[in-house]
């Protein structure tokens, strides 16, 4: 135990360690899940393994059985009678650690203390794949990644039957051993892009990588931003869809989140529906989606910077509104407005907490009967609960969660700059953030892109989608060795043939 945790301090992996194969099976044995079954023979063999990680019955009935059934003296005759694939025979320990601890069973010959044999028996088991829940589309695909690396590959592949798919797994994690599948398309990524992420993979120095969320903060560009810079994604078919766009998809096993990089912020607010639905409908579905995040950042700072310094852009038909519900209230706007969006962040996260009957039943009542006793006691106005209201219902429609916590934390600036100085306020925490965003990068590549550097290509599908049609390029973002996604002469020769 002191020699683990001395390990851990100087930051040592744990599976590299100077312990020989005896004392590696008696720190095993002290498991009540390794189990150990010795065969009779000449000469005899133990076999080995832990019964949480494999298949007891395929050892059984490949390992076991065919070894009591045959007169067998050397390690290399039991690799022959055993049929099952890829078989090792090693006498390092780091590998047989290795293979032990995701459920390989391992084979010791009397004959031979040096040489043994794994045996590949691991037990996948996993949730079986099911419905988008965060990404949900009324149209097109309906499956979702699950927690299972293994099986978010096969999903990916089977949408890729491509021989250039390259998926190249490393191990992260000092104690978790994490496994992580780095995934892009061979002559379309770009290898520099490649290169950086396998790098900051590398570089990671962390004990425990229980889900895609850890990569996430560890791969961002700057760590401080409240922006995220890798995308996230549920749908196998979104992660495929930025493969061919010659983006990487990063894969956490224990994660039903894949990442995917480089990434713009207008990214977060495309949904896939978008894809599914004609031009005409996806973009106007895009631009009200834009229109209610400004709508849910602005709303309340506007309320506070117009009541406390800008009374005359206030309209007289609405003045006589406005002064009657505020008539009977203590408290200056902006006390008003922080008192009612905690009110609403309090509701939201109890909503999200709970159960998921009891969750919406308090997201619904809780709402209606906190904001009508609110009114009622003078603690706040109509007007804004209003505001407030249809507020947190347009942070709701951004496709991608985690850009939707960002949007309901940048408002508070927004609301102590309107109080400290009005719309200049207001103006200048807008800077503030446009600055940010403009200095923000992922994986090295403009994260304010395709405004800023200003590309006119990546507009295509930036704040409107046009036709698949006219969308011959890929991305400019990615940099990728091969631009074309349409071979315009072969279109050219069959618009003539059809003529």
């Amino acid at each position: 135990m002191t020699k683990w945790l001395d390990k851990l301090k100087r930051k040592e992996p744990l599976n590299e360690s100077e312990e020989t194969l005896e004392d590696l099976l008696k720190t095993l044995k002290k498991s009540g899940d390794f189990i150990t079954y010795s065969l009779g023979g000449h000469p005899p063999c133990t076999i080995s393994y832990i019964k949480t990680l494999s298949k007891s019955d395929y050892i059984n009935d490949f390992v076991i059985k065919p070894l009591k059934n045959a007169k067998l003296h050397s390690l290399k005759e039991m690799e022959n009678a055993i049929t099952v694939e890829n078989i090792e025979m090693t006498d390092e320990l780091s590998i047989i650690k290795e293979k032990i601890m995701i459920g390989y069973a391992l084979i010791q010959s009397d004959a031979d203390n040096k040489q043994v044999l794994l045996i590949p028996a691991t037990s996948f088991e996993s949730r079986q794949v099911g419905t988008a829940e965060v990404e949900f589309s009324v149209v097109g695909p309906k499956e979702a990644f699950v927690e299972s690396l293994h099986l978010n590959i096969n999903l990916v592949r089977k949408r890729l039957p491509l021989p250039q798919l390259r998926i190249e797994e490393q191990k992260i994690g000092k104690v978790t051993n994490t496994r992580v599948a780095t995934i892009f398309i061979d002559g379309i990524a770009n290898p520099d892009n490649v290169q950086t992420v396998k790098q900051r993979l590398q570089d990671i120095e962390y004990d425990q990588i229980i889900d895609s969320s850890f990569i996430t903060q560890m791969l961002a560009d700057n760590s401080s931003s409240p922006f995220p810079q890798l995308l996230d994604t549920e749908r196998p078919d979104r992660a495929v869809s930025t493969l061919v766009e010659g983006k990487i998809v990063i894969i956490v096993d224990g994660s039903p989140q894949a990442l995917i990089c480089p990434t713009t912020v207008v990214e977060f607010f495309s949904a896939s529906d978008d894809y599914f639905l004609p031009w005409h409908l996806a973009t106007v579905f895009r631009l009200i989606r834009l229109f209610a995040v400004l709508f849910s950042v602005l709303s309340t700072p506007l309320y506070v910077a117009i009541l406390t310094f800008h009374h005359e852009m206030i309209p007289r038909e609405l003045m006589a509104t406005i002064v009657s519900s505020r008539s009977d209230i203590p408290f200056p706007p902006i006390l008003e407005v922080i008192i009612l969006e905690l009110a609403i962040e309090l509701l939201r996260e109890a909503g999200a907490r709970l159960p998921t009957k009891i969750g919406q039943t308090i997201g619904i009542v809780g709402g209606i009967v906190i904001g009508t006793a609110a009114v009622d006691a003078g603690l706040t106005s109509n007007v804004l609960l209003i505001i407030v209201a249809l507020s947190a219902l347009a942070s709701f429609t951004t496709p991608v969660y985690q850009i939707g916590n960002t949007i309901r934390l940048i408002r508070f600036p927004f609301i102590i700059g309107a109080q400290l100085w009005g719309l200049v306020g207001i103006a200048m925490v807008m800077i503030f953030f446009m600055g940010h965003l403009i200095k923000l990068k992922s994986i090295g590549s403009p994260f304010f892109e395709p405004l800023y550097p200003l590309r006119i290509q990546d507009l295509k599908d930036a704040f409107i989608r046009l036709p698949f049609n006219i969308q011959f390029k890929r991305p400019m973002l990615t940099r990728s060795p091969d631009q074309s996604r349409v071979n315009t002469k072969r279109v050219k020769e069959k618009r003539d043939i059809d003529e």
